[in-house]
């Protein structure tokens, strides 16, 4: 692929996201990102989050953003990543943030978007650590080729982090505007909670290369 070939990114606004558009950058790909709103409980926070990291990172290379609505309401009705009440804490396992069918809602519209403008590939931010069953490369490789079955311009999915740990991810990421990325699933007072599984694991990814943590936590607490 060229630098002028444009590549699709699920941009999340989170870290990993965020560090992979900032390596994309860095390769000299043209990157055009999308947003996902589903209406999810921490998504205003995150949405603006995304905005001001791109606002960071602006250069002629990096296309404007495109948000996507995929309203999950009916879906998840009652549901903690609907209401924002009893958000899994800092002491749960990763499992307890598992949202059924996540990664399809997510990329569904976004490989749709690509096919009508002519973007061969969608990049996500997965990493080797992601414990889910729709983060493997069986998944991925059998949603892809579920999309391109029908008629259109064909896209792939691609996962340039999926050999990577937390750690070397970060490594990639620390001289990127880190502080603008969001992560938290119980936002309060529009920073992050540091109480929620999410706010834990982002503290635990600045620890993981010895760097100040420069998130705003409502809650100070620190976890190991």
């Amino acid at each position: 692929m060229t630098s002028d070939t444009p590549i699709g990114l699920l941009l999340s606004g989170g870290l990993d996201s965020c560090i992979l558009l900032g390596r994309l950058l860095q390769q000299r790909r043209c990157v055009r990102p999308f947003y996902i709103d589903c209406g999810l409980a921490w998504q205003v926070e995150e949405a603006d989050a995304a905005r001001q990291f791109l606002e960071a990172m602006a250069t002629e290379r990096l296309e404007p953003l495109v948000t996507l609505q995929m309203p999950l309401g009916d879906l998840y009705d009652g549901h903690w990543s609907m209401t924002g009440h009893e958000a899994p804490g800092a002491t749960t396992a990763d499992e307890a943030v598992y949202l059924p069918g996540r990664n399809a809602l997510l990329m569904i519209k976004a490989v749709v978007w690509c096919r009508m403008h002519g973007i061969e590939e969608l990049a996500l931010g997965v990493l080797q650590s992601n414990p889910f069953s729709d983060a493997t490369a069986s998944f991925f490789d059998h949603f892809e080729a579920a999309m391109n079955c029908a008629d259109g311009n064909p896209v792939r999915i691609v996962r340039p982090l999926a050999g990577l740990d937390k750690r070397q991810v970060m490594q990639l990421g620390r001289d990127l505007p880190l502080q603008r990325t969001f992560s938290c699933i119980a936002p309060s007072q529009g920073r992050h909670c540091g109480r929620c599984n999410k706010c834990a694991e982002r503290q635990t990814a600045f620890r993981l290369i010895g760097a100040h943590d420069p998130t705003r936590y409502t809650t100070s607490t620190k976890h190991e």
